[in-house]
């Protein structure tokens, strides 16, 4: 009987400890966008998102193909994510039209933070911007849910476009051509 009992304490901790590990090493997923401006590509940003910090924002990005970045101001950011009207007026979530603010355990601490565009508290739906500089005034307003990992320089390529209003020069388009997990 004591053999029994230590061979199942044997189990139960070995199990424990395997699914530990699992979680514990478990990496958050990356993906990416494949930009282009006028039907000219600029190149592949890579993107991993935080699921160990906010694993629900993570899930909304799935449908940004053909989207455009529709505000871009230098020395700040560049918005996208506006997939229903293409203009920051539209766009929705996997769990509707808007999603509450999950945490802001993570902070807008420099180039390449992939934040939540909002307009206001608990607003979050499918826009999202990339900073192009540290910025810590949005702490606690909007949510961090990853980071640039590859292709910075194709994120400055279409900051170049933007404006002080967030205009794009000249009327270009700077769409996401394609994208997906990596």
């Amino acid at each position: 009987m004591i053999g029994v009992s230590l061979l199942r304490a044997k189990v139960f901790t070995n199990t424990r400890t395997s699914v530990f590990r699992a979680l514990t090493t478990m990496t958050n997923p990356k993906c990416f966008f494949d930009v282009e401006v006028d039907g000219e590509s600029l190149g592949r940003i890579v993107f991993e998102l935080r699921k160990d910090v906010c694993p629900q924002t993570g899930e909304h990005g799935k449908t940004y193909k053909g989207s455009a970045f529709h505000r871009i101001i230098p020395q700040f950011m560049i918005q996208g994510g506006d997939f229903t009207r293409g203009d920051g007026t539209g766009g929705e979530s996997i769990y509707g039209a808007k999603f509450p603010d999950e945490n802001f355990q993570l902070k807008h601490t420099g180039p390449g933070i992939l934040s939540m565009a909002n307009a206001g508290p608990n607003t979050n739906g499918s826009q999202f911007f990339i900073c192009t500089v540290k910025t810590n005034w949005l702490d606690n307003k909007h949510v961090v849910f990853g980071q640039v990992v590859e292709g910075m320089d194709v994120v400055y390529k279409v900051e170049s476009f933007g404006t002080s209003s967030g205009a794009v020069k000249d009327r270009k388009r700077i769409k996401i051509a394609n994208c997906g997990e990596c």
